[in-house]
Order: structure tokens, then sequence, then C-alpha cells
């Protein structure tokens, strides 16, 4: 950031702590800002903190006889080159909306000509209200930039949008209405509830489910209270059920084949494959033994590489390329996990692509039914603290893919037996946020030269993936609508959302999505050496 002029409002909320981090990005990126700090927002930070961070005075009253007799706060509003309002709360929100100019901060803001940034911070159901709602609108119509709030946990116990977004992605928003490439900061601090311990410091879909459990069903329970499952007869007319007789399995088939030609094995269990039974249904048959071939990978595929497809000299040749694909499964107990619904397809066409053009390629894979790809180096993982770390371990690399679809929560408590149903009542789950991947490799000090992230919405799909690039600080998203079969299925319709735009991509074969995107990589790889 070349020399530019940020004149940052603080205003009164605990999100203000983080105007402090923000004042450091400024500054490290080479910036100048001068701070105003609101009386509410005194009661969170102080004045000599952000004066010492931005080695600025800080403006806090408009009664200060010795600035205020040349009209400072004229002067603060027009010598800027841009307002940030950070974190913007309703109550300032509605003031900007309606003219009112009551203190240093609204009296600014209506005296300046310069572009106008605001980043709202509230509580969810404030955030919701018709009026906030109305008040944004109202701002946006008139000109003024507002960054979207995250979604989240937040400091009064509730959960949902209002969270300020994190100071990395506030900064690289400033950047990009001022004209100036993001200076991606590490710093450890930045995520404070996603340490995962970098140096420098989920296709990523926000829709999780409950694998095996409605998720509907579910109810948290109070802070600090434990989950007490109690051992009680169940009594009624399935208190004793038969047990199924023993059925002995031959294993001394081998279960893979020689190295480097593995191949999908089948269940070897014959009771295992007759699961699909109620309690009002009779005990599964077993198989006759003799019916299963002596080697159970017989009729499999074989998924040795092809190195026919790979184009040694392709326009990717000496590039590493990180993929995350496939969901992720956080265990509830030992049957049951938090899991989205990803098959990895997408993922794993693009891993194959890029690696046909002539990179080394490391696919960090959740669990999934799919072969290697050829020429690809896999990491197989379960939950999203697994990927993570394996992410991390697979840097550095020259772009990062992220597919992957991550469980957004995880269960605080494992339980290490199969919860029962008792009655009537559903067992209370506690859950806590997973680490954030893609924010984390966007603000690392070994960050890819291209961080690309995925987006499955489900309405407004570009105008979310246009703010999810901004908040979570990557170059590109790509986004789908899985509303329908994406999910699963063979075929998908794409938006590359960049800092220059959007492109459409027509409805395409997944392979065919993923050599699309992988030729556009090797396209910006090339042009910015």
């Amino acid at each position: 950031m070349a020399q530019p002029k940020i004149l940052l409002v603080v205003g009164g909320g605990i999100a203000a702590y983080k105007a402090c981090e923000l004042v450091r990005l400024i500054r490290k990126g080479g910036g100048d800002v001068t701070c105003v700090l609101t009386v509410g927002g005194s009661k969170f930070i102080t004045a000599m903190t952000l004066a010492a961070l931005s080695e600025n005075p800080v403006h806090t009253t408009l009664w200060d006889l010795t600035n205020e007799v040349e009209m400072g706060h004229i002067q603060l509003s027009r010598s800027a080159d841009l307002v940030v309002v950070c974190p913007a709360t309703a109550d300032l929100l509605a003031k900007m909306t309606h003219g009112i100019a009551d203190d240093m901060a609204t009296t600014l803001l209506l005296a300046t000509d310069k572009p106008v940034m605001v980043v709202p911070a509230m509580n969810v159901r404030m955030w919701e209200h018709a009026a906030t709602q109305a008040n944004v609108a109202a701002l946006a119509e008139r000109g003024v930039h507002v960054m979207m709030p995250d979604e989240g946990p937040m400091a009064c116990g509730e959960f949902g949008p209002g969270r300020l977004p994190e100071p990395v992605a506030v900064y690289n928003a400033i950047c990009e209405l001022l004209g100036h490439e993001p200076m991606l900061l590490p710093a450890p601090d930045l995520v404070p509830m996603l340490d995962l311990g970098w140096d420098g410091g989920e296709e990523e879909s926000d829709d999780t489910g409950l694998g095996g459990l409605s998720a509907g069903l579910i109810q948290r329970a109070a802070k600090g209270e434990p989950i007490v499952f109690e051992d009680e007869p169940i009594e009624g007319e399935f208190a004793e059920v038969a047990e199924a007789p023993p059925v002995e399995v031959d294993l001394s088939a081998p279960i893979l084949s020689k190295k480097g030609k593995a191949k999908a094995a089948p269940p070897t269990d014959p009771e295992a494959i007759n699961h699909l039974v109620s309690r009002h249904d009779s005990l599964p048959e077993p198989f006759d033994e003799g019916a299963l071939a002596a080697d159970p990978l017989t009729g499999q595929p074989d998924f040795a590489p092809d190195e026919g497809l790979i184009d040694p000299e392709g326009p990717l040749k000496g590039r590493h390329v990180l993929v995350t694909a496939g969901p992720t499964h956080e265990p509830i107990d030992p049957v049951r996990y938090i899991a989205n619904r990803s098959s990895g397809k997408q993922g794993y066409a693009i891993a194959a692509a890029a690696a046909r053009l002539g990179a080394r390629v490391t696919l960090v894979s959740g669990p999934v039914t799919l072969p290697n790809p050829p020429g690809v180096d896999r990491v197989n993982v379960q939950t999203a603290r697994d990927m993570a770390e394996a992410v991390k371990q697979s840097l550095p690399a020259d772009v990062a893919v992220m597919v992957a679809a991550v469980a957004d929560w995880r269960t605080m408590d494992f339980a290490p037996e199969k919860i029962k149903k008792r009655g009537a009542a559903p067992p209370s789950l506690r859950l806590t946020e997973n680490p954030d991947i893609l924010a984390t490799v966007a603000v690392s000090d070994k960050r890819p030269k291209l961080v690309i992230g995925f987006a499955a919405e489900t309405e407004k799909v570009v105008e979310h993936a246009k703010e999810k690039r901004k908040r979570k600080g990557a170059d590109w998203i790509v986004a789908n609508d899985v509303s329908g079969s994406v999910m699963g299925g063979d075929s998908n319709l794409v938006h590359i959302v960049t800092a220059k735009g959007v492109e459409d991509l027509p409805e395409m074969a997944k392979g065919d999505v993923a050599m699309a995107i992988v030729e556009r990589i090797a396209d910006a790889l090339a042009a910015a050496k």
C-alpha cells in the first residue's frame, strides 16, 4: 500500500478490539492511518493503544479547542483517501443514514467528500432487523461501500451473521477499493480461533449436515453441561433379539495387490453386505461363502497410472499444485459423524487435469470412494483438523485449489461408545468451529502465488462468492449452485469470481470444468512471471 491515507472510525462494540490489528496491517502495508474513537469504542479499547499503533493522534471529541479552531473535523474528512468505519454499529449506521451529526465521528462522516466503507458488526437479531437492513440498503444506494459481516458464533452466545470479518479480510477490501495489491501478511493472531501452529500465521461448503442424525433434532447443551448417557434396560417387544449365527470368513485371500497396483477392495464380511434390515424384520441371512470369489479384488478395475495421459512438458511443468477434495468426517461417536454431501469428483478431476498439464500435484483428500488420479500424490485424511495439518505440511506450493467440502463444526465431546436412543429425547451435542483452512492458507507466510477457493451455494451464488473472496483473502472463488444434483453428479456449472470480474462457464462434465479451470491457472501463472 503506497502511502494512502486512511481515516478509521472505531465504533462501540466488542469487535472494536480487531481495529487494533487492522491499524497494524495498514501501517505494515505502508499506509497512513488516523483513528477517530467514539465514546462507545473507548469502552473497549483506549485512545493510547490506537495512537501507539497508528503513530498518529487519536480524535475523540468535537470540543477540542486546539484542533477545532481550524475546523479539525472538516480537515480530517477531506484529507483522507478513504474513510473506514470499523466496526460499524447499528447506531452508527442509523445515524449515517439519517444524517445525524452529534459527535466527532458522525460529523466528519456527514462532512466528507471521500469514499466511505463501512464494516458492520452487531448481534444477529440487530443485523437482521428490518431497520438495520433498510439503513444498509440506503447507504449502499448512496455509494457507501458495505462489507458484509461474517457468520459465526458471537460474544453474546448466539450464532449467525453479524460477526466482524477478520482484520486481514478488511485490509484486503481496503486495498481493493484503493486499487492496491493486497499485502497478505502472516500473523498468528489473525484467526485466533483457528490456531493450527502455522509458522506464519472446508470445495469448501458452508452447508454442514449430520451424517446419520437429523440436525433439526439435535439440541445444544448449556455451556459447560456434560453429555450424560445412562445405561437403562430397553423395555418392550424388542428387549431381546436373538443373536445372528456366527459366520466364519476366509480372510486368507489377498486384500491388496502388489505395490503400485492398489485397487478398491469390496467388503469381505458376508454379514456386512446384507445389512439393510430393521428390528421388525428377520435377521440377515448368511451368504454362501462359496458364492464369493477367492480373490475379493477379482473384477475390480486397475487404477495404475497411465503415463501416456501426462504431458511432462506441459504449461504447468515445474509447478506444485495443492488440491483439497472430498468431505471431512467429524466423529460424534464410533458410528455417527458430521459431514458435507461431497463426492470429491470435482476436486479429483482438477488434480488429474493439473497432473496432465505437467504439474507436481498433491491431493489432500477426505474420505471418498474414488480411484487415485494418475500421477498424483494423495494424502488421505478424515477430519478438518487432519486436513488442515496435511495442507500445512504440503506447502509451499505455487497454487492452492481448496475444493474440499470441509465441515464447519465438530463436536466438543466425542462419545467413545455408540450413543443409544433412550426414550423420546434426542441427545444434546455441543459444537465448536473447525479451522478455516482457506483463510489460513491465504495469510500464511508460505502463501501460494494463487489461492483458489470453492463456494457451494443454494442462492445468490455470485453475490455470496464475491463476499467470500474478500472475506477469505482468496484470489479466485469458483462458485456453483448445489441446490440441484451437482453433489455426486457428473456435471457442473460454475462461475469464476476474481478481482477483475466474473466469468460464467457453461454446464459441462466435471472433467471439462476441471481442465477449463486448470488452463486458466496455467495462463495466470505464466502472466505473473
